[in-house]
């Protein structure tokens, strides 16, 4: 019987991709961006689980792992991905929620570049 392949999660800053790696594939990622005026919070655009990878955690421990690089870099994380959101609502003890002012900051970013997702 072969074992379970961890899955590992790596920030991949240049490309505003943390992404959910098993063995070779990526499985899934959050898209996202850095804010750019400070605090320059992290801030989550696009949650992604590949097809027949659903339904094993892998979304929640991705948000779980992107608050965590958040609180590692001390920024605050703006969950404008819905599943984000979701996720960050059921979980206020793990996700603390951005100040207003950064919360609108980011969406004025997102919606004056398309690039950003």
């Amino acid at each position: 019987m072969s074992q379970a392949v961890p899955i590992e999660f790596v920030d991949d800053r240049k490309s505003g991709r943390l992404l959910a790696v098993e063995g070779e594939a990526v499985v899934g990622f959050i898209a996202y961006f850095v804010l750019a005026q400070a605090p320059h919070a992290l801030v989550a655009v696009h949650t992604v689980v590949e097809p027949g990878h659903e339904g094993r955690g892998i979304a929640g421990n991705l948000v779980r792992t992107f608050y965590g690089i958040a609180a590692d870099e001390g920024v605050p994380v703006v969950p404008l991905c819905p599943y984000a959101a979701s996720w960050a609502a059921k979980h206020p003890d793990q996700a603390p929620e951005a100040p207003a002012a950064v919360v609108a900051a980011a969406k004025v970013q997102l919606d004056s570049d398309s690039d950003l997702w």
